[in-house]
């Protein structure tokens, strides 16, 4: 058995990162997805009745309409107007914009795309820190482990070596 060369090492690890990042790609690309679908979802209460659906849906789930998140949902639901519910979608499809962009760009290897990737997800971090100092929620527990694993890779990744790229790639 031979050594491998150090420079196979630093590819097979490029290699290993660039699958990662793409997998991140595909993360954000689903959250802007997500987004986006929720927005459009609002724009279809636009001239209903969205607090009629809110008890309805309450009343499906068997749940309390006066107890604690089922309330504050039809309350949210009563106060929704045609400009609020277009609002909502339009600041779902800006989000969603951003999470494309975002994703193309990891996917296309782009260093700024790794940037903006690494501050946007380091930015949730004290919120869910502050969440989980009034108690363990499996969802926020596991958005701050999402989070801290993505910022690690973007931050490796940022300091990697790269090869020579093409300055005017887009």
């Amino acid at each position: 058995m031979g050594c491998v060369p150090a420079s196979a090492w630093i590819l097979s690890l490029s290699v290993q990162l660039s699958g990662t990042i793409r997998a991140v790609a595909l993360l954000e690309a689903a959250k802007g997805s997500l987004v986006l679908l929720a927005g459009i979802g609002a724009l279809t209460f636009i001239h209903h009745d969205a607090q009629r659906f809110a008890e309805q849906l309450v009343g499906h789930l068997h749940l309390n309409p006066a107890s604690g998140y089922p309330r504050v949902f039809v309350d949210f639901a009563e106060k929704l107007t045609d400009t609020r519910l277009a609002t909502l979608a339009a600041l779902a499809a800006g989000y969603a914009l951003v999470r494309f962009i975002e994703a193309y760009g990891l996917w296309r290897g782009r260093r700024w795309a790794e940037w903006f990737a690494a501050v946007s997800g380091g930015i949730y971090i004290p919120f869910e820190i502050y969440e989980l100092t009034h108690g363990i929620v499996w969802l926020s527990l596991g958005a701050l482990l999402v989070n801290v694993i993505i910022v690690g890779l973007m931050i490796n990744a940022l300091f990697r070596e790269r090869p020579a790229q093409n300055k005017n790639a887009v």
